[in-house]
């Protein structure tokens, strides 16, 4: 018995030295207000998205919930607005997956909203599809139906006066990687539909988040708006829903030790947001609520430009 309650024991220390110094993330410690501001975040029906919107809402912010699936952004809204004790929290459609969707989104927005001082780009998918203009979904959703939304409220982010567009990227970036030619040809990142394949073109989105940033911050310059990506953490959500039961059934035990809950993965995004004094830091890439370091590959601002080229033609800005 007493060789069982040493293995345990064993065990139990050892989880801890992995979660706290592994996947254990730091947590945004600014103290800034929100009242008179006005924030978008993507996908914040659920997940990580849901609670930075909580976040921003217990801070005074009027929160935009730019989701697909209206049922449960209204659910999430009335959740946020009850925890947080603010009425300003508010659902607007929008689906990433589709450009007509992207443009009435803002339209909307821009009729009704008389300013935006933040937008946070954090929806994410992983997994096989096509969007509704014909593009791999995660190229389609992570980078496209971003890139086009960020474009079409970029004034009224000007005129607002400072703001901010943070871009909810991954470490998986450095994994990525850019075939213009293929994407020209079939509307995509990666040849397939495969699982694998899948994977790569996650991760091939994520790479186009970071170049996306650097170059928008190239663009912003002398501009009272600054622009940020970020590695949220390991966190448990629903991002792999579309993964195959397989997939999922070995990923979710592992999740549930190790991950990050939503809050843990909303602090890096809270803290590019919100913290002071990391304008100067614009395009740069952060984690833990830190300055990191991003892959060769994220730091090629040619690689950059080209791909901003690229997504101009792509989605009709050019």
């Amino acid at each position: 018995m007493s060789a069982l309650l040493c293995l345990v024991a064993g065990a139990l220390f050892l989880y801890m030295i992995v979660y706290y110094n592994v996947f254990k993330g730091a947590k945004c410690s600014s103290s800034v207000k929100l009242t008179g501001k006005t924030a978008i975040v993507t996908g914040s029906n659920t997940g990580i998205g849901k609670a930075t919107a909580l976040d921003l809402a217990k801070r005074g912010a009027r929160v935009i919930l730019a989701c697909r699936n209206k049922e449960k952004a209204e659910a999430a809204a009335f959740d946020i607005r009850r925890e947080s004790g603010n009425n300003q929290v508010v659902f607007t459609q929008l689906d990433l997956a589709s450009f007509k969707s992207v443009r009435c989104f803002a339209e909307t927005f821009l009729k009704a909203e008389p300013r935006l001082d933040l937008l946070i780009n954090n929806a994410g998918v992983m997994g096989p599809g096509h969007t509704e203009d014909g593009f791999g979904m995660a190229f389609g959703v992570n980078h496209l139906g971003h890139f086009l939304l960020t474009n079409l409220l970029l004034e009224k982010l000007q005129q607002s006066g400072p703001g901010r567009v943070v871009t909810v990227a991954a470490l998986l970036h450095r994994f990525g990687s850019a075939d213009f030619p293929l994407l020209a040809s079939k509307k995509d990142s990666v040849s397939s539909q495969s699982t694998w394949h899948n994977v790569r073109a996650y991760c091939n989105s994520k790479l186009f988040n970071v170049l996306f940033t650097r170059e928008l911050a190239n663009r912003l310059e002398g501009t009272s708006v600054t622009c940020y990506s970020l590695h949220p953490g390991v966190i448990y959500t629903e991002l792999c829903r579309s993964m195959s039961l397989w997939m999922r059934h070995l990923v979710t035990p592992f999740a549930k030790l190790f991950f990050l809950d939503p809050a843990g993965g909303s602090q890096t995004t809270v803290y590019c947001a919100l913290q002071e004094g990391i304008e100067p830091l614009s395009g740069r890439y952060f984690s833990n609520c830190a300055l990191q370091q991003v892959g060769a590959k994220g730091r090629d601002d040619a690689l950059a430009k080209k791909l901003w080229e690229v997504s101009e033609r792509l989605t009709g800005l050019s």
